[in-house]
């Protein structure tokens, strides 16, 4: 059951960070709007390269599995901030359950890692910040 954790992070891992290129890069080719729209939803206009870079960038170490937890962690926060400035008024179905649904599948790569089938764990033989001490991943561990 551990293995299957271990490999099931995969197509997870991978969807999620395809998701986030895929919001991330046509943010580029728009940036003036980005801002005023950022300026509407009372944000700081500067804050949008920054997120489009993150979710470019992020959803590649996603994707490949490099820098896993962080990246995931950066993008819990960023889809809060979504919800909470953009999503909240606008309800749970086509509102902001988009984004739990992101959020919960960061979560889930921050407690468990990229998984064994990672840059990280393939190439470089062990995560860069490696895991916490929990009963799973010492589980996990064990079964590598």
């Amino acid at each position: 059951m551990n293995i299957a954790f271990s490999y099931g992070l995969l197509p997870i891992r991978i969807m999620a960070g395809i998701v986030f290129i895929a919001h991330g890069i046509p943010k580029f080719y728009d940036v003036s709007g980005g801002y005023g729209f950022f300026q509407s939803i009372t944000l700081p206009p500067e804050l949008f390269l920054p997120i489009a870079i993150l979710e470019v960038i992020g959803g590649l170490a996603i994707l490949l599995g490099v820098l896993t937890r962080i990246a995931s962690l950066l993008f819990i926060i960023e889809m809060t901030g979504a919800i909470v400035f953009a999503k909240l008024s606008k309800g749970f179905i086509g509102g902001y359950e988009f984004e739990l649904l992101l959020i919960s599948i960061c979560i889930t790569l921050v407690l468990l890692g990229p998984g064994r089938i990672s840059i990280e764990n393939y190439i470089l033989k062990r995560e860069i910040f490696p895991r916490g001490t929990s009963r799973i991943t010492q589980q996990l561990k064990e079964n590598n």
